[in-house]
């Protein structure tokens, strides 16, 4: 099947990844999950791969490290309904392990065309492998997730903040006060960009 032939919409490549058996995921997962939120703001959070919660829930970070992502996203007066929110993969790996290369592969152009639809203004990857996969697409390099954390990639298309991965920075405590940072220059940015 082409991979624009079924809906340029995002309600038809959500329906898509609903029903993708491109990787060996789909036979292990309970659901797959497309992403959700508002666009008002034009910004979009990626993360890495469904956890136990999401792959029941079919919803993107509603575990632990979705508490606080919202908590993040209040503590600069956004919510989720003002910022859509994904991953890079759409289904758990079993045990929560890293994506597979080949896993990354198969899911990719679904993102592409995520982020063909949406348009957004600004992208913040959250975790290693979707800044590395961001800041490639774009152009950039990336040595490590904590080089690449806050800071602020300027393309003509986006501007992209790599921010650690929420569930990292509860594990790794000593991360919170840098991605509480760039969650604060996020909202410097919507505001100097009058989003």
């Amino acid at each position: 099947m082409d991979l624009f032939s079924f809906s340029d919409s995002l309600d038809g490549v959500e329906e898509e990844i609903r029903a993708c058996k491109k990787c060996p995921l789909h036979k292990t997962r309970k659901n797959a999950v497309p992403g959700e939120g508002g666009f008002r703001k034009k910004i979009m959070f990626i993360g890495e791969a469904p956890g136990k919660w999401e792959d029941i829930k079919g919803r993107p970070f509603v575990g632990a490290a979705g508490k606080y992502l919202d908590e993040l996203l209040a503590s600069v007066g956004l919510s989720r309904e003002d910022v859509y929110i994904t991953n890079i993969v759409k289904c758990r790996p079993p045990g929560n392990r890293d994506p597979l290369p080949e896993e990354i592969r198969a899911c990719a152009p679904y993102l592409e065309r995520q982020i063909s639809v949406m348009k957004p203004k600004i992208i913040c990857p959250l975790g290693r492998f979707s800044a590395k996969y961001i800041l490639e697409k774009y152009g950039f390099t990336m040595k490590s997730i904590s080089s690449a954390q806050g800071k602020v990639y300027q393309h003509p298309e986006v501007i992209i903040i790599p921010m650690y991965h929420p569930a990292a920075a509860l594990y790794h405590g000593q991360w919170k006060p840098a991605l509480e940072s760039s969650f604060k220059k996020l909202r410097k940015i919507i505001d100097e960009m009058g989003i």
